[in-house]
């Protein structure tokens, strides 16, 4: 066996199948690792050296397949992928994790004045337009207009929503103004992410044949990716929006809490860091992220134009994003 690794592995695509849930449940493990965060720059260079020099065929003496998988990660996590610039670092996917465990346990917490929940609703949708923007396609990048417009619409849904519920529960069980934060942030989602990307919806996006031959654009295409992704959004907000209030209303009802209230934000926070954990990756896996439909579900001319070009294709493929 020879002693100098392959060049001829493929580190533009993810290591494991992509093409079942477990595959893409370990490769956004490795992809929204937080670990990633607390790496020194010299750390980051490294990988990128590494990785650009493979990908140019010059593999470092000794480098092992687990070491250049391992730099193929740590340079997806903190270059962008398009233009190859570093990223702010909290608008990187191994961020997620820590900063949502902080706006989402503390959207949890400071629930019951309208200063605290306008506020904190805020402060979340500010930080997904800073994930918007630093995670911006390189080849359609969003405008600024767009952003901002993203931006007010979804952090005006969120208030609208959370303050408008908080009105109504006023007569019910304290347990249930406690799941008003997760009603924001699902509604502030549907908002979000259509406006981002009203673009794709207006002039589609890329549809290709399972050998990535470029066959048009499908606004239907964009339609069905947004709702994924939209779908799998919301659902990694379900844990750490739905679990941690279940448990906090019994342990506020405990003596030890009722001696030491001061507890209540840092168990909070670390239930919602555990949901998290693991609902960022496994919801990010739900769907495929090179996702497809029948050639049927596609716009009426491109069904056309494909039935006299390739008449062969029935399944389109397309990247839903994230």
């Amino acid at each position: 066996m020879s002693g100098e690794l392959s060049t001829n592995i493929n580190i533009k695509e993810p290591r494991w199948d992509q093409g079942t849930f477990m595959g893409r449940a370990k490769h956004f493990f490795m992809v929204t690792d937080p670990r990633n965060v607390l790496l020194s720059s010299e750390t980051l260079e490294e990988a990128r050296v590494i990785v650009h020099n493979y990908r140019a065929g010059v593999v470092k003496p000794g480098l092992t397949e687990d070491e250049l998988w391992r730099a193929k990660y740590i340079y997806d996590s903190a270059f962008h992928p398009d233009t190859g610039e570093k990223m702010l670092v909290i608008g990187r996917m191994s961020a997620q994790v820590p900063m949502n465990m902080f706006i989402t346990g503390s959207m949890l917490t400071f629930y019951r004045t309208t200063p605290a929940v306008v506020f904190w609703q805020w402060v979340n949708q500010s930080f997904n337009a800073i994930v918007n923007y630093t995670n911006r396609s390189g080849d359609a990048p969003i405008t600024v207009n767009q952003l901002g417009a993203a931006y007010v619409s979804a952090t005006t849904g969120a208030v609208v929503t959370a303050l408008g519920l908080k009105s109504l529960t006023t007569r019910l069980p304290p347990i249930v103004s406690r799941f008003v934060p997760f009603a924001a942030v699902a509604a502030a989602n549907c908002i979000n992410i259509p406006f981002m990307r009203q673009r794709e919806l207006k002039y589609g996006i890329p549809v290709t044949d399972e050998n990535g031959n470029r066959l048009g654009e499908s606004a239907n295409a964009a339609k069905q990716a947004i709702v994924q992704v939209v779908v799998s959004r919301i659902g990694m907000a379900v844990p750490a929006m739905a679990i941690p209030p279940v448990i906090m209303n019994a342990l506020e009802k405990r003596a030890f809490m009722k001696r030491f209230p001061i507890l209540n934000a840092p168990i909070q926070v670390g239930l919602v860091g555990l949901c998290l954990v693991f609902a960022t990756p496994l919801c990010c896996a739900l769907f495929p992220q090179k996702s497809s439909m029948s050639v049927s579900g596609l716009e009426a001319d491109l069904q056309e134009r494909l039935r006299q070009t390739s008449p062969q294709i029935t399944t389109v493929y397309f990247n839903k994003g994230l």
